[in-house]
């Protein structure tokens, strides 16, 4: 057995692949740390010469990977390794490089380009439109994007639908029907369940919709998270207008925040989310690092980690039974007078509303459902970008039966359409999924960790999540992840489960 300071020899073309895939990741390292500073500290002047920045990065990157020696060099090394669905790391390892060699290379240069530029500058009007709530500034950006993404889809013809290559980016292997099917299964279900709970006395959560102090909640959410297992050493906290995680390297794992003066939930719940996605990259082995096998699993997957510690576990009640005496003590004003079940309550209301990000899990996968229609029908054609506000209010209506006020509130909330992830939002609802049916199988394997979290121990479950997800970096696609971990592919079930369970007690179904 090898020791963890041994050299391991590759072969003389190995080698070369692996030399390459750590220059390239070095370069998307510092695209990182720059799409960081224009998200949480550049002044909205320098988005024009940031977009140049990122440009010229990202221009060195195909130039040095989408070439025909690159490609030669992918399959002299798989002849080489033979079976790429072969446990060992080369074999995997030429797998990865072999898929993203092939979307790159069709990527002519001047389309990556643009779109890095579009993208860019479509961010800083972004942020503009949302401020103003109007989406006049935001529409000729998001126009242009949506052709750039329609050109970027028509070079892996013949798809099976449109939406197919976007969708591959960042759940590999997940077609258009794959999502619908599911769907398809998650919502008849889900609307059973939120017409059940409208009957019910809606629980009473005006105690979080405040403007508790922003210093006083870093300093409880910097307090929850450091318990999970983030490690500062490796990681910090700050302030974006749409929370995220950004990865600089193993040793540097990024978290962002916001505070709303009009909701305390969103900082309390977004900055355990951010930890989730963070501990993730904070997991990838050591061996890993510049590694063509240092990423994720796929984006469902990272969704998985995040919505587990926001949810699953910072929404229990085990959790609050430890955390609530010290919350209440930092905001005796607000909760001085709430019981720790009111609060529970509270926290785990069922109500539509406008805001993805601070939906309840009852009713955020149809939040998904909307935005996967939008982006089908902006692919094939059947919307135009001009109408999306209107098309957006409707369809909040048919799937939610409310109607947003304003842009704001409505189709400018989020951050991704501005940097071109179309086909991302189907992977929030799949990791919703994934989240519940990796937690069973924990829970089945560790029946006292319920126990352990309302004593504030979380050693078992981030431990859990290394074995059976984190340790693994991108070696190994989404599905076959699910069935190392649970025996089981993903499926909507569990999660059915795990809401109608929790539901039940909460409203007395």
């Amino acid at each position: 057995m090898k020791s963890m300071s041994e050299k391991v020899e590759h072969s003389p073309k190995m080698q070369t692949l692996y030399e390459l895939v750590a220059e390239l990741t070095d370069l998307s390292h510092i695209m990182a740390v720059l799409g960081w500073d224009q998200q949480v500290v550049m002044p909205p002047g320098g988005a024009e010469e940031r977009g140049l920045q990122l440009a010229a990065l990202g221009k060195i990157m195909h130039q040095k990977f989408a070439t025909d020696e690159v490609g030669q060099l992918i399959a002299d090394l798989e002849a080489e390794v033979g079976d790429l669905y072969a446990e060992t790391d080369e074999a995997r390892s030429v797998k990865v490089s072999k898929k993203t060699y092939e979307k790159q290379a069709k990527v002519p240069l001047r389309l990556l380009m643009e779109n890095i530029q579009a993208t860019t500058m479509a961010h800083e009007a972004w942020v503009k439109a949302k401020a103003a709530s109007d989406f006049s500034i935001f529409q000729p950006h998001l126009e242009k994007i949506v052709d750039l993404r329609k050109q970027y889809a028509d070079l892996f013809k013949p798809y099976d639908h449109i939406y197919d290559p976007l969708l591959d980016d960042f759940e590999p292997g997940m077609k258009t029907a794959d999502v619908r099917e599911i769907f398809e299964k998650l919502r008849p279900q889900q609307v059973a369940l939120l017409q059940e709970i409208a009957k019910k006395e809606p629980a009473d959560n005006a105690f979080i919709k405040q403007h508790y102090k922003d210093e006083y909640q870093e300093l409880f959410g910097r307090f929850v998270i450091s318990r999970f297992g983030y490690d500062w050493t490796r990681g910090r906290l700050d302030v974006a207008p749409h929370p995220f995680t950004t990865e600089f390297g193993l040793g540097d794992v990024r978290i962002t925040t916001r505070y709303l003066k009009e909701d305390a939930g969103s900082a309390l719940f977004g900055t355990m989310h951010e930890s989730g996605h963070a501990m993730y990259g904070q997991g990838v082995p050591e061996k890993y690092k510049r590694h063509p096998l240092g990423g994720s699993a796929s984006l469902a997957i990272h969704e998985s980690q995040s919505r587990l510690w926001e949810n699953i576990v910072g929404r229990s009640k085990e959790f609050w039974s430890f955390f609530y005496p010290s919350f209440q003590m930092l905001f005796p004003d607000y909760l001085a007078n709430v019981s720790l079940s009111d609060f529970y309550r509270g926290i785990n209301r069922v109500e539509p509303s406008y805001i993805r990000v601070e939906a309840d899990e009852a009713t955020y996968n149809l939040h998904i459902m909307l935005r996967l229609e939008i982006e089908i029908g902006l692919m094939e054609g059947t919307i135009e970008v001009a109408d999306l506000p209107e098309i957006w209010n409707s369809k909040m209506e048919d799937y939610l039966g409310i109607t947003p006020p304003n842009d704001a509130k409505g189709v400018l909330q989020d951050v991704h359409w501005s940097g071109g992830m179309i086909g991302y939002f189907p992977t929030y609802a799949l990791g919703n999924l994934a989240s519940v049916q990796l937690w069973d199988k924990l829970l089945e394997e560790n029946p006292n960790v319920p126990d352990e979290i309302a004593q504030g121990k979380f050693d078992t479950i981030l431990g859990w999540m290394r074995e059976h997800v984190h340790q693994y970096g991108s070696k190994y696609e989404p599905q076959e992840i699910m069935l190392k971990a649970t025996g089981s592919k993903l499926t909507p079930e569990p999660y059915i489960a795990y809401l109608r369970k929790k539901y039940s007690e909460i409203y007395d179904l």
